[in-house]
């Protein structure tokens, strides 16, 4: 196949190693409220001005493009922290309205699900994955420099009393803060009826500290839970394009998963795609270029347009994010601007 996403090829976002993007990363703010040592500095970051970002509707309408004609049959918003923007639950009220309806999935520190939640499942939002690296209120307000663990307990026991389930928690270990904590963790998500997932530390922080010697690794994980748990691993014919390797906890029905995006890169199963806040394409999280979708936006392309410069970035996807590479450079733009 030629050029072939780039034009009258199939409608789908198919790159040249045969990997169809199923999967939309929404990035809908560059803003927290939290400042999480891995991810930004305290005093925070030069913020997207408000004109540079994407607006309501040129979100739904982006959205609507992927799911009617580029073959999207999920979307997570994330942010920043999405539940900042202002306009969210509209958001999700008109992508829901869409035919076909994508799954719909939200990426949240959780601090503000408390107030939202019920009005996020009213709009037709599915589930939540919920950041928690800490059961320890002394040891969250380190990682975050923030006070907010107790928001963030009662934030995800409102999703779940909302049915924005499953709820999916995502934690990081980081050496000498939480590194000690992963069996507690799991016990208490299985407790609170929670889908634990371990994510390695990535090199997506915006003071580029990030260090590969001493990361807390998928082994480390795995061998800190066997000293409480037995752990049957799912297989490859269960995780399918998903980014974590499952386990059966204790004989099930529990499980936990660890995301070895570091040490086990599943680049090969990757089926997604991602829009940032200010309207770019990115194939991947540490993808050094972008495409620019809000310029064709706000010059009047039509759908049909916008559609075929969407497969032409993503026809030249990577075969891989380059991590296990010496050369691998780390992305200018920080996570909280790219979306998880």
């Amino acid at each position: 196949m030629s050029t072939s996403g780039q034009g009258r090829g199939p409608t789908v976002l198919l790159d040249t190693y045969g990997r169809v993007a199923t999967d939309l990363r929404v990035s809908l703010t560059d803003r927290c409220n939290l400042r999480c040592t891995y991810c930004m500095p305290e005093e925070g970051l030069q913020w997207l001005g408000k004109s540079d970002l994407l607006t309501d509707d040129e979100i739904v309408r982006l959205i609507r493009i992927a799911v009617t004609q580029l073959g999207i049959t999920e979307v997570r918003f994330t942010g920043g922290e999405p539940l900042l923007r202002p306009g969210l639950v509209g958001i999700v009220e008109r992508c829901a309205a869409l035919e076909p309806r994508p799954k719909m999935s939200l990426t949240t520190n959780g601090i503000g699900l408390g107030r939202t939640a019920q009005a996020l499942k009213a709009a037709g939002l599915d589930r939540v994955n919920v950041s928690l690296d800490t059961l320890r209120p002394e040891v969250f307000k380190t990682l975050t420099r923030r006070d907010r663990h107790k928001d963030v307990i009662q934030g995800m026991a409102a999703a779940r009393e909302a049915g924005l389930t499953p709820v999916k928690v995502n934690a990081v270990l980081m050496p000498g803060l939480n590194d000690d904590e992963a069996p507690d963790l799991l016990a208490w998500a299985v407790e609170n009826e929670y889908e634990l997932r371990f994510i390695e530390q990535m090199p997506l922080d915006a003071q580029h500290g990030w260090k590969r010697d001493g990361m807390i690794t998928a082994g480390d994980i795995l061998e800190s839970l066997r000293t409480r748990f037995t752990l049957t691993e799912e297989g490859a014919d269960e995780r399918g394009s998903a980014p974590a390797e499952r386990w059966v906890v204790d004989g099930g029905p529990a499980t936990v998963g660890v995301i070895a995006s570091v040490t086990r890169p599943f680049c090969g199963a990757c089926d997604r795609t991602r829009l940032t806040a200010d309207g770019q394409i990115r194939t991947c999280l540490f993808a050094t270029e972008e495409s620019d979708l809000r310029s064709a936006l706000r010059s009047g392309a039509p759908d049909e347009e916008i559609a075929r410069l969407w497969k032409v970035a993503m026809w030249g996807k990577k075969a891989g994010s380059g991590l296990d590479d010496p050369s691998f450079l780390q992305p200018d733009r920080p996570m909280s601007a790219i979306g998880g």
